[in-house]
């Protein structure tokens, strides 16, 4: 092939390409100067995107896991006041958040409900703010209204039956996390709390028989010890039980003005029975003296008034003790008490 004005074809080859490298850098920076403004509204745009989706699609999600991750423990709760349909609720619980974040929550209305009806409330409460710090206590005390009986009789048999109930709390409430946006979180918690494990250990620790009754009837005086292994005083009023031997009724007993608190409680125990039918199992079948009654409950009353959901608890729980009866008899002479 021929050179060109004496220049070799493949100098001019190298150089026509380097022409086109020079040509499109050129041209790429020209754009940028033209239309730079262009690209730096679409870096603020992509970079607004990110940001919002973060704030406003990121941080709910994640305030909301961190409620979730959140724990609640009911340390004491004294129920009081009770009336046919409302109670006065006073409950101190521990709030733990293994979160990084500790953020404040408004207070809110929640629904309680027991663990097998969750989607049942028997009363709403009102929940304080709360900042969420690794541990938070929060105190509640307020009137409550009774909003469901049924459910309110299923929650009180399964904390006085079992050993353990559990309490579902929901509601929705406002989350504020420094100057973040305000966002909304459900707060939906299952606590388990040990229940009085149907009064197991109760026992008549002492009483005296008398023959001749006082004046209300009573003629049997004793005291009776009831373990209350929960975080939870239940102000019960005046509480009787039936009383049975071989499922034959032989009497009553009265427990005034009870008040179970956590722990053990000694309870006065007046009760009306029918010495006739006692002495007759006594001196028949338990010649040994020793008598094996049956105690089921049988109402509650408060300031004059019954109280359905105890007492269809109390009426669904039966307990089981030996009284030394024959002890008792023998102590009538010197007037002394005998031991169950």
């Amino acid at each position: 092939m021929e050179e060109e004005k004496g220049i070799p074809q493949s100098y001019v080859q190298e150089v026509g390409a380097e022409g086109k490298k020079s040509g499109f850098g050129a041209k790429f920076k020209g754009h940028l100067k033209k239309w730079w403004w262009l690209h730096l509204i679409f870096f603020i745009a992509s970079t607004l995107i990110i940001v919002l989706c973060l704030v406003y699609v990121g941080f709910p999600r994640i305030s909301q896991n961190g409620v979730n991750d959140s724990t609640l423990e009911i340390q004491s709760l004294t129920l009081s006041n009770p009336t046919p349909h409302s109670f006065h609720l006073e409950q101190t619980a521990k709030l733990t958040n293994p979160s990084t974040y500790h953020p404040n929550l408004d207070r809110f209305n929640a629904s309680l409900s027991v663990g097998s009806s969750p989607d049942k409330p028997y009363a709403y409460i009102e929940l304080p703010a709360i900042h969420a710090t690794k541990e938070a206590t929060t105190h509640i005390d307020q009137d409550v209204q009774i909003v469901d009986m049924n459910a309110f009789v299923d929650y009180s048999t399964q904390l006085l039956t079992k050993d353990s109930v559990d309490l579902v709390v929901k509601g929705r409430t406002k989350l504020h996390e420094m100057r973040l946006p305000t966002t909304t979180v459900d707060y939906h918690k299952t606590v388990t709390m040990r229940g009085l494990n149907g009064l197991a250990g109760f026992n008549v620790t002492s009483f005296t028989i008398k023959l001749i009754p006082e004046p209300d009837g009573a003629n049997m005086i004793g005291t009776v010890s009831i373990p209350n292994p929960s975080p939870i005083t239940m102000t019960m009023g005046n509480v009787t039980f039936n009383n049975y031997v071989d499922n034959e009724f032989i009497g009553t007993s009265l427990l005034s003005d009870l008040i179970l608190k956590p722990g053990d409680n000694t309870v006065p125990m007046r009760s009306t029975v029918n010495q006739t039918i006692v002495i007759a199992k006594v001196t028949g079948t338990y010649e040994d003296g020793m008598l094996p009654v049956d105690i089921v409950g049988n109402s509650s009353v408060y300031n004059g008034q019954h109280l359905e959901y105890f007492e269809k608890a109390l009426q669904s729980n039966k307990q089981h003790i030996i009284l030394n009866v024959g002890a008792a008899l023998a102590a009538l002479g010197g007037g002394g008490g005998s031991r169950s």
